[in-house]
């Protein structure tokens, strides 16, 4: 299984991103997409998960500026970002799981600063 993150980069405080995982699964057989971030450092930490169409969970952290959503046909899911801050720097993994095993990317990198 690969999954392939997108869209990091360079923003300013207050600006937004929109991060996309794409993964080489049928929709069909992936039960829940997540995002993770990690700073060097420190421990990979949850940031927001969507289970089936539209159950989605978000860490306190994140809740009411990121949202997570996923492709109704395809092993794809987004995160979108909004209102960043400096803390929300890190390198940003993508996690599938499909039939009770974890699937990883190799993660794309957000930095936020002015």
């Amino acid at each position: 299984v690969q999954l392939v993150e997108s869209g990091g980069g360079l923003v300013q405080p207050g600006g937004s991103l929109r991060l996309s995982c794409v993964a080489s699964l049928s929709v069909l057989d992936t039960d829940a997409m997540a995002w993770y971030r990690q700073v060097p450092g420190n421990q990979r930490e949850f940031v927001a998960s969507v289970t089936g169409p539209s159950s989605t969970n978000y860490a306190d952290s994140v809740k009411g500026r990121f949202t997570i959503s996923r492709h109704s046909t395809r092993s794809t899911a987004y995160l979108q970002m909004n209102s960043l801050k400096p803390e929300d720097t890190g390198v940003y993994y993508c996690k599938v799981m499909s039939y009770g095993m974890e699937h990883w990317g190799k993660g794309t990198l957000v930095t936020v600063s002015s």
